[in-house]
C-alpha cells in the first residue's frame, strides 16, 4: 500500500462535500450523474448511510452513498461508489464499502446489501462480488429495471445484486492503511 493511502480518512459526508462528490461522479464517466442539488441533499439527509474518503488536506477523493430501505430495515442499498482518478487501484472503493457497512451494521443492524449494476460495469461487479466473499455472503442477481423502463437516453438494464446474509462484520478485516478521524467511533477507517 502506498504512503499516500495511509493519509486517507473515511468519515461521514457533510453538505460542504456535495460539490466534490458531484465532480467525482461526473469524472468517473461510468456513473449516472445526478444533479448537483441531489448530492448536496444526499450529504445532508443520508450522511449516516454514506461515507467519504478524504486526503490529508481534507478533500474528498472517494465516496459511497446509500440508504436503508424503508421496507427492509436490515438492508442497505448502495446507490453510488466512486473514487477520484488519482486514487484508483488502491482498494479505496472496497475500504469505503467495508467501512460503511461496518458502521451501518453497528448502528442500525444490517443483514443485506443491495446495489444495482449495469451489465457492462465489470469494476462494480468485481467490487461487490469480492465484498460478498469477504463477508461470507451469497449474491443473488435479477433484473430490477429493464432498459425499456428508462424514459431518457438508451439505458442498460439495472441488475439488482442482493448480498447476504452478511457474516458478523467484526470478523471481516479492517481496511488497511486508512486512519479513522477522531470522534467517529464505529466507523472503520
Amino acid at each position: 500500500m502506498s504512503a499516500a493511502r495511509t493519509d486517507l480518512q473515511i468519515d461521514r459526508p457533510a453538505i460542504a462535500d456535495g460539490a466534490a462528490l458531484w465532480r467525482i461522479a461526473r469524472d468517473s464517466k461510468v456513473l449516472d450523474l445526478n444533479s448537483s442539488y441531489s448530492y448536496l441533499l444526499w450529504c445532508r439527509d443520508f450522511a449516516a448511510t454514506s461515507a467519504v474518503a478524504r486526503d490529508s488536506g481534507g478533500r474528498p477523493v472517494g465516496f459511497v452513498t446509500g440508504y436503508v430501505r424503508p421496507d427492509r430495515p436490515g438492508t442497505l442499498l448502495v446507490w453510488q461508489v466512486a473514487v477520484d482518478v488519482g486514487h484508483r487501484g488502491r482498494g479505496l472503493a472496497a475500504a469505503l464499502l467495508d467501512g460503511l457497512t461496518r458502521r451501518v451494521g453497528a448502528e442500525q443492524g444490517l443483514t443485506t446489501v443491495e446495489t444495482t449494476i449495469t451489465p457492462r460495469n465489470t469494476a462494480s461487479e468485481q467490487l461487490f462480488t469480492s465484498f460478498a466473499e469477504r463477508h461470507g455472503a451469497t449474491v443473488q442477481r435479477e433484473v430490477l429495471f429493464d432498459a425499456a423502463q428508462f424514459p431518457n437516453d438508451p439505458h442498460d438494464p439495472e441488475v439488482l445484486y442482493r448480498i447476504g446474509p452478511l457474516s458478523d462484520s467484526s470478523d471481516s478485516p479492517e481496511p488497511f492503511g486508512l486512519s479513522e478521524p477522531s470522534g467517529l467511533s464505529g466507523l472503520s477507517g
